[in-house]
């Protein structure tokens, strides 16, 4: 040791990390470790206090012990020696002190450590209200410990030792100081707390004063910390199932810490039962409800330890101190609200609760009630808080309510019955958002006859006994609901419940309070205010009004008030009522709930009258006062109307009674006032707007045409019930003729049948589908007085007839719709043959055609049975007249649809038998066609059809192939063709596609294609298609190919008649559709086997016409048939060449004159040859048993390899195929790439070939041509303008000195020599665009190129003339100008024509006057003359060997 060191003054102390450092800054080397511990220990020898050693080996960094974090003593690792180091040397020296004193070293060690401890925590011994280390006694506490656990970790100090003299000497340690003992792995806290018997008061002290403590104080945090870790201890002692928890001191550790939490939880109890005033308490306890957090003690304790915890706390809070009685509970359970609730028990139970499902706290609830004696208002609160904050209670408690009703009236246990009571009452008194109020449930479970206790009289008694024995404790507002919603008692048991009544009145009176006061919708089962008896009459006039204006009755309150609390009603409520006012002309809710109340003769007349009179003088005094105008309510056409309607009614029935004149109504003048827009206009030369998706009409009218209706329907019944139709009077005629003459109230009665039949068809009833399809039939008979309709949107083309416009209403699109239309038709259609039945010349007249029709079309869909019995009629040529059989049948039929309890299969069997049903479809209009069930059948809705899909197959099945195929044709049938059948099925299917086509007009109200039964009746075309084939095969025909084609040659050529854009869109439009028809079908059927001169041969003139005619308009990019298209059409080639002699030859031939006379086909075939190689020859491998693949189809396989190497840089021969066919084999290549290095490379080695390769060149510009047009019609396309203008102009670059090209943008097809085909090729919209494209190239290629170009023979000719005719275009607005947001001055039309005079003017003066004849330049002149002046002055001046001099030009 250094002579400066032992030299210092006693007093000064220094540290030993400070002698250690300046041991180590004196010496120029430092030693080794031996060394510098020999060192240590003479130091340690003189003086030093072990005490102080303790602070010395550890590190000085004042870190939070809470958080266990030591950064800061590994960053001060450098700058002091090693703990272990420090260990070391305290473990020496302790060792050399304890053989001194002939102690344990752990003795001496434990001894030291509660030295030093008792001096850090000594001066709290006096003052307990600190219950927490300050930030110096922690880190000094920190370092303490470290050095402890070094110790302990080097086997000299002992723990329980430790505890033994710590718990001795500190009578009460710090809460903090055992949670760091425990943290730090010292000593564990459940040792400490089954090692002495007093640690369990402490610890309860302890806690409790740590609540105490707020966050704002010093040690922010710290409390919840150590709360936290010592919940988690106790309840993993507790309820963590462990396989040693059976032994006796883990019992006694689980008594100790059981012991502690419950009475923790108590103290929390205590203080919530203090006056609110106490606030203080509640905040202290707020601090351990907080622990009852999953999250605070979940990564520590298992979730089942956990579970069993928050289900013990909950028993102990619903079980702590039970001194209330039930009868305390009913009456005090008005407080017991949760707004009135303390809100850190709330807190308690909402945490307690937050674990587990509702059903599960119920049942638990529930078992707590069943087993122990509980604190109601503990329980009621946590039902409350459950109610509030768990949308799911209210359900889980009705069905607890339930078992618990149950299970009182099945042992009479009158437990089980309190329990209810008070939870369904608690339940109410958080208001009717929460739980049904306490009247309501008391109705619904004991209101009934199949209440609980309507079994039995003992259930009867029991219950009633119950009540009786409530009543000296409930509060009034339960005793008021039980006699106003009393309990169902059959009326013998009567007199039980008027003792009840009677006993429930007079406390009611001891408490002074009127039952009959109370309103009829107050609040008696919450916690509102009392209103004065006044204001609550008029509240509950307010309430049965508007109750009555949303169902349009009379509400049970009223009704029962009027009965058993007549009193108020009497003497409260109908003076509120019957406040009089100025009565409204249009009867308001009021004035209606009025009348309903006096038809239930629930108003006296005297005060109705007295009503009526004080009104009527309230009306008079304001007219005197302010001059007000009133309507006498005698002068109301509405009222008045209504009357003239009752009375036809009554002179109705006492006609057909009598058998006299019918009535007459004198509605007509009426009617003109309430309807006074064009009264005596002629109805039928007007056309109706019918808008199917609004209403148009005021609520008067409405209301009007509703009476109208139901008037009418009123009346039919009253008349079938004394006799069928066809024995009464006109009347119903003469009912509509009236109706007609008004053209306004025709339309509403149109609006209004158009919305019951499409919109409300489900909800009428069946007398409402009787006289609603009567009065149809009777629009019908007067059609000729009818105007027409016009549906808004258009659903029909034009105008239509009334019964039309209504059919439309009557979709079948799926069940629901079919089986109200089946219904309505079938009363429509039985009335009408009934009331014809007198008509035996024109049984038309009351027997729609469109009604009659779906009915051939839903009957034997929805009825198997109706398939076997044909609907025609055997061997009966005239319709049934009026013969007594006929009369015995007609009365059968009626019966049959007015009979209520018919249902409309028995009404559609006795229709389809009778006889002038069946006769009916002789007649032409009646006939159900082929194409008509075809359209009817894809409307229908897969998912939404009545029928399955196996049974839909049946039904299809059966119409196709027994109905309609052997049908004549003149009965809508096919005659047994199957040709005419397939051709009724592709119409109808390209009809519903073209009808499907979306629109703004018609998207909500036309079918869409998705989901409806398309792909049934595709199958069904299969069907027919594949017995065509068989058929064709026996009788050896190959001509069944051409009908397809000429299908759609016919449709096509309809559509082509239209304007030139519409024309066009519409053929598109057709053949989009039909060539997914088409894919749907065989191949081989469009391509026909000839038999001529002994031999087989394909006959492909037909397609080929096709594809040039039709299919090329509906290319899309133009001049490129799609991929599948291509392969069908290609496949039928194949597979019909094995019908002939030699398949090979066949084909070859084939492909040899599509290459000449159908060049769109064989670019398609090159361009898409990559895809169908494998298709085409795997097929042909099928079909000829692996036969080698025919020369034309390899020439394309060739064609395909020589543009791969061409693509690849490999140099290898042409093959001898078309140069189209190359050319468009290249084009489908150079698509792919993306630079154009490749593209100049490939054009380089083509600039080589031969001159009789050049023609693949220019059919390459033509393809490129094609690119640059589409993207100036296609906006997706617009951004390969400039890639395209780069071929092009790259192709041009290599033709410079050939003027071949020129002739591709010649308008005449027979000026284009050698280069004709593309003139089939591509659409005509290209064809006219060839101008815009050329202007689009020649301005931008460079002065040397364009020079040149110039100079080629023709070249100013096809310029002028394509100069011409781009002004055409650009003048009529067929120039494309592409809709983007890049728009650049290469794409707009204006800009071209600009720069395509100026490029044309200055190839005039470049050109020579010999490069044109005399009658080409007049041509030219002539052309432009009035096109562009300035061009034809250029032509005539540069070009003219005639022209004038410059001077003589002015003359």
């Amino acid at each position: 040791m250094s002579l400066g060191a032992s030299s210092m003054c006693p007093t000064q102390k220094r540290t030993l990390s400070c002698l250690l450092a300046g041991r180590v800054g004196k010496r120029p080397k430092q030693k080794n470790v031996q060394e510098l511990q020999e060192a240590a220990v003479q130091l340690l020898n003189r003086h030093q206090n072990l005490s102080d050693l303790f602070l010395e080996v550890g590190s000085p960094n004042p870190c939070n012990l809470i958080c266990k974090e030591y950064s800061g003593q590994q960053k001060g690792a450098s700058q002091s020696p090693s703990p272990t180091i420090g260990g070391s040397l305290l473990v020496n020296e302790l060792r050399r002190k304890a053989g001194e004193l002939g102690v344990p070293v752990a003795a001496l060690s434990v001894k030291m450590v509660v030295e030093r401890l008792l001096d850090l925590t000594g001066h709290i011994k006096g003052d307990r209200e600190q219950v927490l280390l300050n930030s110096t006694q922690r880190v000094q506490l920190s370092v303490l410990f470290q050095s402890t656990r070094e110790l302990l970790s080097l086997e000299a100090f002992c723990s329980k030792l430790f505890w033994q003299e710590y718990w001795r000497d500190q009578k009460q340690p710090m809460l903090e100081v055992v949670y760091h003992l425990h943290t730090q792995n010292i000593l564990s806290l459940e040792y400490m707390l089954e090692s002495e018997n007093g640690v369990r008061s402490w610890l309860m002290s302890e806690l409790k004063a740590l609540c105490g403590r707020t966050a704002t104080e010093e040690g922010d945090g710290v409390p919840q910390q150590v709360l936290s870790t010592v919940v988690s201890v106790l309840v993993r002692a507790v309820f963590e199932e462990t396989q040693d928890s059976t032994a006796a001191p883990c019992r006694r550790l689980s008594q100790v810490c059981r012991s502690v939490l419950d009475d923790m939880l108590s103290w929390v109890l205590d203080t919530l039962n203090c006056k609110p005033t106490l606030q203080s308490g509640q905040t202290t306890a707020e601090l351990w409800v907080q622990m009852f957090d999953a999250s605070l003690c979940g990564v520590s304790v298992s979730p089942d330890a956990l579970r069993r915890f928050f289900i013990h706390s909950l028993t102990h809070t619903l079980t702590y101190r039970p001194r209330l009685k039930v009868s305390d509970a009913i009456a005090m359970q008005r407080e017991w609200s949760f707004a009135k609730t303390c809100r850190l028990l709330t807190s308690l139970f909402r945490k307690l609760a937050v674990i587990f499902k509702v059903e599960e706290l119920l049942s638990h609830l529930q078992q707590v009630l069943e087993t122990h004696e509980v604190n109601w208002q503990h329980v009621l609160s946590c039902l409350s808080t459950l109610l509030v904050y768990n949308p799911n209670t209210q359900p889980s408690l009705k069905e607890l309510l339930s078992r618990l009703l149950s299970s009182a009236f099945e042992g009479y246990d009158l437990e089980n019955m309190i329990t209810a009571f008070l939870l369904a009452r608690q339940g109410a008194l958080e208001g009717p958002g929460v739980f049904p109020s306490y009247s309501e449930w008391f109705k619904m479970s004991f209101g009934g006859a199949s209440s609980y206790h309507g079994n039995s009289k003992k259930s009867l008694v029991f219950l009633l006994k119950f009540l009786s024995d409530l009543v000296p404790f409930d509060p009034p507002q339960y005793l008021k609901v039980h006699i106003l919603h009393p309990p169902y008692v059959a009326v013998k048991h009567r007199a039980l419940l008027q003792e009840y009544v009677s006993l429930t009145k007079t406390r009611l009176a001891d408490l002074k309070v009127s039952i009959e006061e109370m309103g009829l919708y107050e609040d008696i089962s919450g916690a509102g205010t009392s209103v004065q008896p006044r204001c609550q009459a008029r509240q509950d006039v307010e309430k049965a009004i508007s109750l009555f204006g949303s169902t349009g009755r009379i509400s049970a309150t009223v009704m029962e008030a009027s009965i058993f609390r007549r009193p108020y009603f009497l003497s409260r409520f109908l003076p509120a009522l019957l406040t009089p006012r100025v009565l409204p002309v249009k009867p308001d809710a009021r004035m209606n709930f009025i009348d309903s109340l006096k038809k239930a003769e629930k108003i006296p007349a005297a005060q109705h009258s007295s009503y009526i009179e004080s009104c009527q003088r309230e009306r008079q005094r304001q007219q005197d006062s302010k001059g007000v105008s009133v309507v006498n309510d005698d002068d109301n056409p509405q009222e008045v109307l209504q009357v003239q309607l009752q009375e036809h009614r009554a002179l109705l029935t006492e006609g057909v009674v009598t058998e006299r004149c019918q009535p007459s109504w004198p509605g007509s003048p009426t009617l003109s006032i309430v309807f006074p827009e064009r009264a005596e206009e002629l109805v039928s030369q007007a056309v109706i707007q019918l808008h199917v998706d609004e209403s148009i009409f005021s609520e008067l009218h409405n209301k009007v045409v509703n009476m109208i209706l139901r008037s009418f329907c009123q009346s039919l019944l009253d008349a079938s019930r004394i006799s069928p139709p066809n024995k009464q009077s006109p009347w119903a005629s003469q009912f509509v003729n009236i109706l007609l003459g008004h053209r306004q109230l025709l339309t509403a009665l149109l609006h209004r049948m158009w919305d019951l039949l499409h919109n409300q068809g489900v909800s009428l009833s069946a007398a409402h589908v009787l006289g609603l399809a009567a009065f149809v039939v009777h629009l019908h008979a007067s059609q000729t007085k009818c105007p027409k309709v016009q549906l808004c949107p258009p659903l029909l083309p034009g105008p239509v007839s009334v019964l039309e416009a209504l059919t439309t209403a009557l979709p079948c699109t799926t069940q629901t719709n079919m089986l109200f239309c089946v219904r309505f038709c079938v009363a429509a259609v039985c009335y009408g043959l009934c009331r014809s039945e007198s008509l035996c010349d024109q049984p038309q007249q009351y027997n729609p055609c469109s009604l009659y029709k779906k009915l051939l079309y839903l009957i034997p869909r929805l009825m198997p049975d109706m398939r076997r019995l044909p609907v025609e009629a055997s061997g009966e040529s005239e319709y049934v007249g009026a013969n007594k059989q006929g009369e015995e049948e007609n009365c059968g039929l009626w019966k049959s649809v007015t009979d209520t309890h018919t249902t409309w299969r028995k009404s559609a069997w006795a229709l389809w038998k009778h006889a002038p049903f069946r006769l009916l479809v002789k007649l032409p209009e009646y006939q159900f066609s082929f194409s008509e069930w075809l359209a009817a059948e894809l409307r229908v809705q897969r998912s939404e059809d009545a029928l399955s899909d196996p049974d839909r197959q049946e039904y299809q099945q059966w119409a196709c192939q027994q109905l309609y195929l052997p049908s004549p044709v003149d009965k809508g049938g096919c005659a047994g063709d199957l040709r005419t059948a397939c051709s009724h099925i592709l119409n109808a299917v390209m009809d519903q596609k073209t009808v499907c086509a979306p629109t703004q007009e018609n998207t909500d109200h036309r079918p869409s294609e998705a989901g409806t039964c398309l792909p049934d009746i595709f199958s069904r075309l299969q069907e027919i298609v594949y017995e065509m084939e068989l058929t064709s095969r026996s009788q050896r025909t190959q001509d069944k190919g051409h009908f397809l084609l000429d299908l759609i040659s016919h449709r096509c050529s309809v559509t082509s008649d239209l304007q030139s854009i519409s024309s066009e869109l519409s053929i598109q439009q057709t053949l989009h559709t039909w060539n997914r028809v088409i894919l749907a079908l065989p191949a081989v059927m469009l391509v026909t086997v000839k038999t001529g001169g002994g031999k087989r041969t394909l006959d492909c003139e037909t397609l080929m016409e096709h594809i040039n005619q039709y299919q090329r308009k509906g290319c899309s990019p133009a001049g490129l048939l799609p991929y599948h298209l291509t392969a069908h059409f290609l496949r039928a080639v194949l597979m019909a060449s094995v019908s002939c002699d030699c398949a090979s030859g066949e084909v070859n031939k084939a492909m040899s004159l599509i290459s000449l006379q159908c060049p769109l086909l064989l670019v398609s075939a090159g361009h898409w040859w990559g895809r169908l190689s494998p298709v085409l020859v795997s097929l042909w491998h099928r079909l000829t048993d692996g036969q080698p693949l025919p020369q034309q189809l390899q020439v394309l396989a060739d064609c395909h390899l020589w543009v791969c190497s061409s693509k690849d840089g490999v140099s290898c021969p042409v093959p001898s195929a078309s140069p189209l066919l190359l050319a468009a084999c290249l084009h489908c290549v150079w698509e792919g790439q993306v630079s154009g290095k490749g593209i100049r490379t490939s054009l380089e080695m083509l600039g080589q070939l031969t001159e009789q390769h050049s023609q693949l060149l220019v059919f390459l510009l033509f393809l490129c041509v094609t690119d640059l047009l589409t993207t100036f019609l296609t906006p997706q396309r617009v951004k390969g303008l400039q890639r395209a203008q780069e071929l092009c102009k790259d192709i041009l670059t290599v033709l410079v000195d050939s003027a071949d090209w020129l002739l591709l943008f010649k308008t005449p097809c027979s000026e284009k020599g050698l280069y004709q085909p593309v003139a089939v090729v591509t659409s005509d919209e290209y064809t006219r665009l060839m101008p815009l494209a050329f202007y689009s190239l020649v301005p931008h290629l460079n002065s040397e190129i364009l020079e040149k170009t110039v100079k080629a023979p023709g070249f100013l000719h096809t310029a002028v003339l394509c100069y011409s005719s781009l002004i055409k275009l650009f003048m009529d607005g067929q120039t494309p100008c592409p809709v983007t947001e890049h728009l650049t001055d290469q794409m707009d039309p204006s800009y071209i024509l600009t720069r395509a005079q100026q490029v044309l003017l200055k190839t005039i003066s470049l050109t020579s006057p010999t490069s044109l004849s005399q009658h080409q330049l007049n041509q030219l002149e002539a052309l432009c003359v009035d096109l562009d002046p300035e061009v034809a002055a250029a032509l005539v001046f540069h070009l003219s060997s005639s022209s004038l001099s410059p001077e003589l030009d002015f003359l």
